[in-house]
Parts: C-alpha cells; sequence; structure tokens
C-alpha cells in the first residue's frame, strides 16, 4: 500500500499541492507548518528603482495596497509561479527565471527593490523591504509516521527536522525541492531525495514515486 504524503507548505499552496497528489491517486495529509500574514511596511519612492524582484508569490499576495503605488516597476520573479502572481496582479514581468535568486538577479541590471518575507535570503544588490512573515503552527509529530514528507523549503525542513527526533525519523522519507531544502533536514530519515527541478509539479512526482515504491 502506498504511503500517503504530507504537505507542509502553509496555504494557498497546501492545497494546490495536496491537489496534484490527489489527482494522481494518492492519500495527501495536509499539515503545513506555517501560516503566512501580511506586515505593515512603508512604500518607497518608484523613482529610485529599476525593477521589482519578487522571490515569492507571498509578497503579490500580502503586499497590501502598497503594491499598487509600484505597479509601474517591471517585475524579476524568481519563478513561474511568482510571475503569474504577479501578473494577475497587474504587473508586467519583464524576466521569469527557474527558482533561484541569484540566478535570475544575475541575469539583471539596475536597482532592484525586493518585497520580501520577514525571515529571507539576502540579494546582493537589492534593496529589501519585509511585507509578509510566516508564522509557525503548532504540528502532532506522531502525524508523520510511514509517510513521505513534502518538503518545498529549507526552514520547513529544518522545522520537521525540530518536530521529529530521533528513532521518530526511520519511518518518514522526505521528498525536497532541492538539495538545498534535502540538507537542511538532517540525518536519520528512512530516505531523503531531491527534486531534479525547484517546482511543486516535479516535487509531487518525486514524492509519488517514493510513497509507490517504498509503500510497506
Amino acid at each position: 500500500m502506498p504511503r500517503p504524503i504530507v504537505v507542509l507548505r502553509p496555504e494557498p499552496g497546501n492545497a494546490a499541492t495536496a491537489t496534484r497528489v490527489e489527482q494522481a491517486g494518492l492519500v495527501a495529509l495536509r499539515l503545513p507548518l506555517f501560516c503566512v500574514a501580511a506586515v505593515a511596511w512603508t512604500v518607497p519612492d518608484p523613482a529610485q528603482f529599476d525593477a521589482l524582484l519578487l522571490t515569492s508569490a507571498n509578497a503579490v499576495r500580502h503586499g497590501g495596497e502598497g503594491l499598487a503605488r509600484l505597479r509601474e516597476l517591471p517585475v524579476v520573479a524568481v519563478g513561474e509561479a511568482t510571475a503569474r502572481a504577479a501578473r494577475a496582479a497587474g504587473f508586467t514581468v519583464l524576466l521569469t527565471g527557474s527558482g533561484d535568486a541569484a540566478s535570475v538577479t544575475a541575469a539583471t541590471t539596475g536597482r532592484l527593490l525586493h518585497l520580501a518575507g520577514r525571515e529571507h535570503h539576502a540579494v546582493a544588490g537589492a534593496t529589501t523591504i519585509v511585507v509578509y512573515a510566516t508564522e509557525p503552527l503548532p504540528v502532532d509529530g506522531s502525524l508523520f509516521e510511514g509517510s513521505v514528507a513534502l518538503v518545498h523549503s529549507a526552514r520547513a525542513a529544518a522545522r520537521l527536522a525540530a518536530i521529529v527526533e530521533g528513532e521518530a525519523r526511520e519511518s518518514i522519507v522526505i521528498a525536497a525541492l532541492s538539495p538545498t531544502v534535502a540538507a537542511a533536514a538532517g540525518d536519520g530519515w528512512r530516505a531523503v531525495e531531491a527534486s531534479d527541478m525547484p517546482r511543486d509539479e516535479a516535487l509531487v512526482a518525486l514524492a509519488v514515486r517514493l510513497a509507490g515504491r517504498d509503500g510497506d
């Protein structure tokens, strides 16, 4: 019998990923480790910047009314999901990367305004303003037993490692979005594999394969 797949990312991404899992014919357990909320921020003068750097669709979802003042700036998006969210909010997307902020900014010249989450990675050459934050949610670690944990971020991997310790890890398989995310989960799991592409579709495909291969 295939293992259930536990989806850890915050909403609304959690529901989208879980739906992909269910469409593949497997059981998805929706256990977000964090929730995302807007924070107050001051909109800078858009004339001081040449483009808007978005490394997460959450910046668009939770940026609030201040985004309207920045809509004249073209968007540099770290990935296609972020680019779609920017277009839906009325922005023009100048460049879309493949999921890595360093590579997309290396292909960009000019002054970048980075709208980011509170727990963000610094982007060289960009001015960063925090517009949202992710807060931890209480999760029962016993719910992961015998599952494939589908992990989208290094922060989620580290949180999962804090929730599930010692021998409890031995029945859990980790499907990680990237090698960096896999490394953040630490050791002691039944198996850990990273997706060959940092995209939700590829990660779900990996989790489905792991769930079916190791469903004892």
